[in-house]
């Protein structure tokens, strides 16, 4: 099967989830969250990626994972990590209660497909109780979503972007295996995974440009992650934008949509003039807005 039946078989499949001029939507994507190991790499940022979501909940915005949440790869026990980062499970718990979180499985969390796996380790979470509280009782978990504007018919098909990685998506398990048993030990020492599209700069190329090809051949905006290179051209709207990582080394970015506008931005930390550490969010390219 080609990259593009991939990505045609996920829209064909994908849930269709309304929008109009007043929602409010974050695109936030490879988050890793992992052991709290020295290889966890969201361990770094869990402050900021609180402090983001925390802003956005309280502002009514709806969160889209777009894949890779968990670190499935790596790690193979899910209650470590539900136990690590339990905090950011209550808030995106917060989200799912009021009907404001959708999850988009990628590559490292493919599992996440399997509906059996979903009720066993996403049903519930570790609260600061010690006891189990509620995490996503009944969730679905989905290889892509379209997102549909009622008035105007765009459509925005969300999708982690692992189907144009011939590695990460046919040959996953393989994939998996390489990174769990060579590259996780090397990487402590050092030296980067070159079978990651995020970490080598020549396949993080080829799996755009695949992405940027499929989506301009079947004329829709497609918003993806997998390569953790942000990407949103202010001037003209190319058919495809990337969220970023929740892992970059001194920040977070996301994607926002409001008012039919797409927005990327930063979360980082600044100083004030008084040296008071806060967290800041910045433009980074848009707003782009989508009127027609």
């Amino acid at each position: 099967m080609t990259y593009r039946a991939r990505l045609d078989r996920a829209l064909h499949n994908a849930k269709t989830v309304p929008f109009h001029s007043e929602s409010k939507f974050v695109l936030i994507s490879d988050c890793h969250r992992g052991t709290g190991a020295p290889n966890d790499n969201f361990a770094k940022n869990q402050n900021l990626y609180f402090a983001a979501m925390s802003d956005y909940f309280d502002r009514g915005f709806t969160c889209i994972e777009l894949g890779d949440g968990d670190e499935l790869w790596e790690n193979r026990k899910f209650q470590t990590i539900k136990e690590t980062h339990s905090h950011v499970f209550w808030l995106l718990n917060r989200f799912y209660r009021e009907q404001r979180y959708y999850m988009i499985y990628g590559n490292h969390d493919l599992c996440k497909r399997n509906a059996r796996f979903a009720e066993h380790h996403l049903s519930s979470y570790p609260c600061s109780t010690g006891e189990l509280c509620p995490l996503f009782p009944g969730i679905s978990c989905h290889e892509a979503i379209v997102l549909q504007n009622e008035e105007t018919g765009t459509r925005f098909f969300l999708t982690h972007g692992h189907q144009a990685d011939l590695l990460n998506s046919v040959f996953w398990k393989t994939a998996r295996f390489l990174v769990r048993y060579l590259w996780t030990p090397l990487e402590l020492l050092g030296i980067p995974d070159p079978t990651s599209a995020a970490k080598n700069h020549t396949r993080k190329n080829m799996v755009e440009q695949k992405l940027s090809n499929w989506a301009h051949a079947n004329g829709l905006y497609l918003i993806a992650g997998h390569t953790h290179r942000p990407a949103l051209t202010p001037d003209h709207l190319p058919h495809y934008c990337n969220t970023g990582s929740c892992v970059h080394p001194r920040c977070i970015t996301c994607i926002e949509l409001t008012d039919c506008c797409l927005t990327l931005v930063k979360w980082a930390y600044t100083t004030t003039p008084e040296r008071f550490v806060r967290v800041t969010r910045s433009v980074l390219a848009g707003p782009v807005c989508l009127n027609n």
